[in-house]
This record gives C-alpha cells, structure tokens and sequence, in this order.
C-alpha cells in the first residue's frame, strides 16, 4: 500500500468503520473460551445529538473493549438506546405543535403512535453520531428500552418488586412539574440558586395578644396553613406554645406546636407549616397530626376551598395579590431579600411544586442495604476511589423512589382496576384523560393483560401512568442480556466488568442498577465503576448554550478527524480533575497524527530497496501469544541506537498497560506521545539513518524501524483506531494480516525493559547540552564544532561519535588528560562527564553577540521587576483567580532560568 502524503481521515475512516463491521470484529461470541470482558454503553436518550461528554464516555469505553479485545480477552460492548420518556413526549409535542396539532386531539394511542414513527425516522441519529467515533460495540446485539424483551423485564421486576410488598401506591408529598404535568423524583427536581425575597408576615392571636411574625419566601401558600411552629427550646416563644393564630386572608384558627424541626435562626425562628406544600412540613404534619390541605392544582393554579378570591390565580400572580392584600390589612411587617435554593424540572427547568398526590412507589430501604454492602465488601468498587463516599452518602440517607409519571410515552403500569368493584376510588379522568384514582383504589397487578377481576367482571380499565425513565435502565446490565430468561449471553457476561459514567448519574443511574442487580441477578452489575470528568471550555467554565461556549464535537470530527479529538479527549482526562478543552487542544494532537504518517512514510520508503521486501510476520492474525520473530532479541548485532530503542519501547509498553489497567488513561497517552514523538521520531529516526547509509547495517536497521513502529501501532490502537489500522495494513508485517484489532496487544519485553543503554542516555544528554549551547550563543546551524573530552569522556564518547556529528553538528571529539581548560571555550558538564567547546571563530564578532545578549537581558529584567511587583501586591494576590496566580509565578520563575541563561551567555563570550 503507498501512502499519500498526507493523512486523510475522512476517507480512511469511513472506509475502515465499514470493514470492521462487515467483517464482524466488533461481535462477543459466548461460545469462545477464555477470560470475558463486558460492558453495556450508558444509553443516550434517542433524542439526544452527540455533546463531548458522549465523545468522553464512548472513547473511553472503546479504547477499554479495544485493549481486551487485543489481550485475548473474550469481548462484548452492549450499544442501545433510552426512550426518555419527558424528553422524547416533549419532542414529539413541539413537533406537532408545528403542524398546528395538539397532543389532546390526537388522543393517547394515536400520539403513542406518532412517538414510535418519529423513533424510527429520527431515534437513530446519535447511535450514527456514535459510530463516527470508531465504537466497537457489537450492534447486532442493540437494545432499546421499550423493544419487547426489555419490555417484558420491566414488566416482571415490577410485579415482582410488587408481590414482595416493594412496590406499593400511596398518596404522598411528591415533586410535581406544573409544566411536564408529571410527578417527578426527588432527584429529578433539581435545586438551583434563587435570589427571592423573605416576607415577614404578622398571624394575629386569636388571645388579642398582638401578633406572630412569620417568615416565608412564599406567602401564597398560606392559604394551605394548618399550624405555625416554634423550636421547643427556643425561650423566646415557650408560652405561645399550646395558643391560637388567626391564618392571615382566610380568617380561620390555627394552633401553634413545637417541632425540632425548626430552624431558629430562620427569619424570626417562627415558621409556617403547609404540610401540602412543603417536604418538610408534610413531616411536621404527619408527626403532629395535622389536615394536610392542598391550595394548588396541577398546573399551579390556586385551587380548593380555601382559594376564595385567588381562585384560578397562577401562583405567582397570587403571591402579588395577597402580598398587596396583606400589605392594605397592615399585616406585612417587612421585606428582605433572601437568596435561596428552588427545586426545578431537570427537562423543562419550570420551578417545581410540592404537591400531594397519589403515587407508585419503590420501597428502597431493603434494596439500598445490599447495594451498599456490596460496595464496602469491595464487589463493586469506584474509580476514583472518593466517589464511594459520595455514593454511600446518598444511599444512607435514601428515600422512597417515586416511580409514577403522568406521561403517555414509556412502560405502561401493568394494573388495572375493576370499574364495578372500585367504582368510589375511581374519580374520572384529567384533561389528558389519565385515570384519577381514590387512594384506596385496588389495583390488579399482572404479567400479562387480565381479562378479568378475581370476582369475574370484565370491565376492566388499565392505570394510565407510564414509569419513570429511570426504572428501565436500572435493569439494563441484565435486561440486554435476554432476562428473565435464563441465556448463554447472561452466564458468559454478567457481571460486566466495568461501567464507565460521569458522576452526574451515580444517583440517577449507577445505585439503582446496583439496588435491580443484586435484588434479581444475586450479583453486582458490575466490578469497576469508573467516573470520568467533566468537559469544560478552556478556562474552566460549564459548557452551555445561553454562555456561547459549548464546542461540538461533530464539528471537530470533520476538522480534525476521529483519532485527533479521542486522543485530546484522554491526553486530558486526568483522574479526579476536570478537563478544559479548546480547539487549538485538538489541533495539536491533530499534528500528533500527522507526525505519526510522516514516521510511518519514512520507514516505508526505507523499508524496500532494489525491489527487495521485508516479510517479516510481525503480526498475527488472531489475538494469541506474542510473534516470536516481533522484535529482534537483546543477544542480536544491535547498534546502540536500536538497542536504546526497543529498550524505550519495553518500557512504554509496560507503561501503558499498567495505566490502562489503573484507568489512568491519560497516562497512557502521554507515555505514547513521549515515546513517538521524542524517542522515535526526534532521535531514533535520524539516527537511524546513519545505519540507513551502511550496507552491513541496512537490513538489521529496517528490521528494527518497521518492528519497532509495528509494535507502536497496536500499542495506540485503542486510543487512534483508524490512523493505526491504515498504517498497520501498509507495512510490510501486515499486508498479510486480517486487521490490527485482531492481533495481540504487546506485552512488555522484560528482557528489553532490563536491558543497560545508559550510554546511550549519557550521548542524548550531551547531544542536547551542545544543541543548547548553539541556540544559547546564536551558532550558525552550519558551523561544525570541535568537542573537547577531559578524562575518561573521550573513551565513552568516542565509540559513538557518528551520532554527535550528525546530531549535534560535531566534526571531531580530542581527548585529553584533566588540566588546564582551553582558552575562549564553553565548559559543560553533562552526566559526569567535562567536555569544552572552543568557540574562537565559531563565533566571529564577540563584541556584536555581547551587546545582543546585554540588550536582552534589559528588556528581561525589567519586565521581571513589573512581575515581581504584581506578584508582591496584596490586593493582586487576593482577587485573581488562583489559577491566573500560578501563571504569573510560573512565568516569573521562567524568566529567572532566562535570566540565569543570558548572565552564562555574557560570561561566555566575554571570555573570548
């Protein structure tokens, strides 16, 4: 294969994502003997568009199912996708609100309908984003959390979770999304700063002792009061206690009790309690017995016996009205402003309402216990290891998960009731034309759809809410496998050996898999659970819309190709620190891949001479053991260069496979960066050409060029797949190999690792003192210098001289006996070794360079003196941004070593 001059990655990608697929390398064969590695992929919501968290968490999975795939490792890679409930209903509702259609006309099973079109047309638009990332999931196997067997897992854990009592309906305080019209979880209501106001309200007593001052960030929902409270150990309200208040705009008695709960340092330390409107005081009311009275309807109206006057008001026109009201009745005493924290719906961000309703509910505590059980015993553990606190954390303090949603897209509620038996508990239906249920109503909960009531009526009516979103993908490390059946692919696979997530979803995601896993599978999901970071922009901010700097990796795709954009992406994924990535990040690793082409350009067309060919069979055609002919051997006639060579490449194998193993991806990478760019590429390719040059030299040469990036290559392969796989095809090793994701991923060559080329250290280290000196003195490229060795340097020198003349522009090395220094020369000191550099005609206007260097250290002082004096102010110091401190120090400190460099320099010349 010839190699263009330049690397094309659109053309090779696509070419190479075609034949890996075709050929099947991506399928996990249960059926293949040895060790199994397996993951299930996070499941993106079908209506979402590739962001660079996707980008993140999918490279990081491939290069994990690459890496085993290469080991030998039997290996399956699950793909599939979530319905999402809220998200894909509000799609499809905008979609026909466009066409002038409103989802209430179309009734439940025509837009039901709609949904599933509108899934198979546009659902599949980011599994096609995904495979432009190289994703080596096996797609035969795809999964969706409404196709029919994940269906019917959903359907069997819940009646089973309900048959063991842990499934139950209960009216209940729940998060509910006035604009979703849907219950949601407590961790879907997410909470957000505010900057609202604090009303201080005045309850007459109904003693005709003055008033009570309350403090409330929403005085609308006093119209639902039963009860203000006091700290019981608060001196100052103990006798008020047991007494009566006047509820301001309703007029009617309310007592005032005595609750821990209370804060006395809120507001006055006197609160109000709205158990229908508040997680908090719906506790207070269950402890004290209060009437819990609801004062809002569905979509925030003011509603119910209480409402009078604010009948229908939305709740924040009534805040103003009974504000104003309140304040003409002479009963607002003041206002602050107060910042706060506000639930809100994590899909259309509406402020959420407490609200009480009749919900599904999972029972949690008996399935939270294993779950962390399993953690501390070490059967599951995080990486990093501080996300277990954080996981036990939550999962201590848990409540009941509220499983209901008021949607008509997702898994159905499989119960239905009896018109004729539960005809009181059913009320009728909402203006969407779900079921309203009495909570007393008996469900029939089953399998498959009953025909009948145990007492043999037919009229039957199924309960109209979908599950949350969340139910079916805690059970997707087991439900894609094919349970509840008992099949090949759960008894080879599951557990699955790593989950890679960010930590948004520990919660959301990662604890209820634990909890369903345990519960029905007897097993952990998974043993590792790794956590990765989050993608910032370049100074560290949240990527998002309204801020203008989210960067799209679809983009970057097409600029700079796949590899470029998945290597940035792990160079910089530090464990435990967020990643701040910018364009000119992926650009830079863009040349990376270009470097790479060039080195792999270069040792072809040195590879072949007089129509000569090296075959060598450096790799194999299935993952299997090591190709003994892969690399030459240490007791072969190396030079030193190729010895140092495939020294370096033992240690950078053995790296790799290590911070691999760690998850310390980007270690991983930077160790194959070091390694081609500088050991490679900057040194052992122009030393190899010294060898190139001579023919009792020229074949073992090649041999090691071509073994040496071969090995390279399957090495990067997991982080770069398609750059490595056009580039394995083209060398000589390969042509007659399947593809490099079959061939064995290297092993560390201890015989390699522990082999001595400090020599070889020592000639770099004065290559580069000398290379120094040149760009220090202004040294013409072209001038060749002579190189003084005192004592022994000159024997440990002289063996290699070839490589300091090529590299280090030395025309000769003079040994000779520790005395004087010669007159005009530059002394340097590398490794223990004196050597001096005559610079007498070298440099052939002193007085000229002098002044040069004079001028330079000037202008470098001074700017060191204002930097000095910014870093030495106080205020500076205090109100920069630390990272912005660090610069300015670590540039301070480069100037010093500029500094230090130009005195030397003056030094120097002014010796000449």
């Amino acid at each position: 294969m010839d190699l263009a001059k330049a690397y094309e990655p659109g053309t090779v990608e696509e070419k190479w994502y075609r034949r890996w697929r075709e050929r099947g390398y991506f399928r996990g064969d249960e059926k293949r003997s040895g060790a199994a590695f397996s993951m299930v992929i996070p499941p993106p919501n079908i209506t979402g568009s590739l962001h660079m968290g996707h980008a993140l968490n999918n490279t990081i999975q491939d290069i994990l199912c690459r890496y085993h795939r290469m080991r030998g490792d039997v290996t399956l890679w699950i793909p599939g996708t979530d319905h999402a409930g809220i998200a894909t209903q509000n799609v499809v509702e905008r979609q026909l609100a466009g066409e002038g259609v409103e989802r209430r006309a179309l009734g439940r099973e025509r837009f039901v309908e709609r949904v599933w079109s509108w899934k198979k047309e546009s659902g599949s638009t980011i599994t096609r984003q995904l495979a432009r990332l190289g994703v080596s999931c096996d797609w035969e196997r795809e999964r969706f959390t409404m196709d029919e067997g994940l269906s019917r897992a959903v359907r069997e854990v819940f009646v089973t979770l309900y048959e063991e009592g842990l499934i139950y309906r209960d009216r209940y305080l729940i998060n509910w999304c006035p604009r979703c019209q849907t219950a949601l979880s407590d961790l879907e209501s997410e909470h957000q700063p505010v900057e609202g106001r604090l009303w201080y309200i005045r309850y007459p007593r109904v003693d005709g002792r003055g008033f009570v001052v309350v403090a409330t960030t929403r005085p609308e929902t006093l119209l639902g009061d039963t009860a203000v409270a006091v700290h019981p150990d608060d001196e100052r309200y103990r006798d008020l206690v047991g007494t009566k208040v006047i509820l301001p705009a309703v007029g009617v008695e309310i007592p005032v009790i005595s609750d821990e709960a209370v804060s006395r340092e809120f507001g006055t330390g006197v609160v109000k309690v709205t158990p229908g409107h508040d997680p908090n005081d719906y506790l207070m009311g269950r402890r004290h017995g209060l009437e819990m009275i609801s004062v809002l309807d569905t979509r925030a109206r003011m509603t119910g016996r209480r409402a009078g006057p604010y009948a229908l008001q939305d709740r924040l026109e009534c805040r103003a009205r009974i504000v104003e009201d309140l304040e003409r009745a002479g009963l607002v005493e003041k206002v602050e402003p107060h910042a706060h924290s506000v639930g809100h719906c994590y899909r259309c961000r509406t402020v959420v309402e407490p609200m009480l309703s009749v919900q599904w509910f999972v029972r949690i505590a008996p399935l939270a216990e294993p779950a962390i059980a399993a953690v501390r015993e070490g059967r599951t553990r995080f990486v990093p290891e501080h996300w277990e606190k954080v996981y036990f954390g939550w999962m201590e303090n848990i409540r009941d998960w509220c499983i209901s949603r008021q949607l008509w897209w997702g898994h159905q509620i499989p119960a239905w009731y009896c018109r004729r038996c539960d005809a009181q508990n059913i009320l009728g239906a909402d203006e969407d034309g779900n079921l309203l249920l009495g909570e007393d109503a008996e469900p029939i909960v089953s399998r498959t759809d009953p025909t009948e009531c145990a007492r043999g009526h037919r009229d039957l009516v199924r309960d109209s809410d979908v599950l949350d979103t969340w139910f079916s993908s805690a059970l997707w490390p087991f439900s894609t496998m094919g349970w509840p059946e008992k099949t090949e692919t759960l008894a080879r696979f599951y557990p699955t050996s790593a989950l890679v997530t960010g930590f948004d979803i520990i919660f959301f995601w990662v604890a209820r898999m634990m909890m369903m896993g345990l519960h029905f599978m007897k097993e952990v999901p998974f043993r590792d659970v790794y956590v990765h970071a989050l993608v910032r922009d370049e100074q560290g901010q949240k990527m998002s819309k309204s801020k203008g700097n989210v960067i799209d990796p679809l983009a970057l795709l097409d600029r700079y190709g796949t590899d470029a954009l998945r290597f940035t992406l792990v160079a910089l994924s530090a464990m435990g620190r967020d990643i701040k990535l910018s364009e000119e990040r992926v650009e830079g690793y863009r040349n990376f891949a270009n470097k790479i082409w060039n080195a792999a350009r270069f040792v072809l067309m040195n590879s072949a001479e007089d129509g000569e060919e090296e075959r060598r069979p450096l790799s194999a055609r299935a993952a299997g053991p090591e190709p003994r002919s892969a690399l030459p051997a240490p007791d072969d006639d190396l030079t030193l260069a190729d010895r140092w060579i495939l020294h370096r490449l033992a240690a950078t194998g053995g790296e790799v496979r290590d911070a691999l193993d760690a998850y310390r991806f980007n270690e991983a990478a930077a160790a194959l960066y070091r390694f081609l760019w500088a050991d490679y590429c900057d040194w052992y390719l122009e030393m190899a050409k010294i060898s190139l040059a001579d023919p009792a030299r020229r074949a073992t040469t090649r041999r090691v060029l071509v073994s040496v990036l071969e090995h390279f290559l399957r090495l990067l392969h997991p982080f770069m797949p398609f750059l490595t796989e056009e580039l394995w095809q083209a060398l000589p090793a390969g042509r007659d190999a399947e593809s490099i994701m079959l061939a064995p991923y290297p092993a560390a060559d201890e015989a390699w690792r522990r082999t001595d080329v400090g020599a070889m250290d020592v000639v770099i280290e004065v290559i580069r003192a000398v290379r120094n000196l040149r760009a220090d003195l202004n040294v013409a490229p072209t001038a060749t210098l002579e190189l003084v060795a005192f004592g022994d340097a000159a024997a440990r020198l002289g063996p290699h001289e070839a490589y300091l003349r090529r590299l280090a522009g030395i025309r000769s090395i003079e040994g000779r006996a520790d005395g004087e220094r010669p007159r005009g020369a530059a002394i340097l000191v590398v490794a223990g070794l004196e050597m001096a550099v005559p610079l007498r005609g070298v440099i052939t206007d002193p007085a000229a360079e002098i002044a040069r260097n004079r001028k330079l250290l000037e202008k470098l002082e001074k700017e060191m003196r204002g930097l000095s004096a910014k870093l030495g102010n106080a205020q500076f110091l205090e109100r920069a941004p630390a990272e912005v401190v660090e610069k300015e120090r670590e540039k301070h400190h480069e100037l010093a070593e500029r500094r230090a460099t130009l005195e030397r320099n003056l030094e120097r010349l002014e010796n000449l």
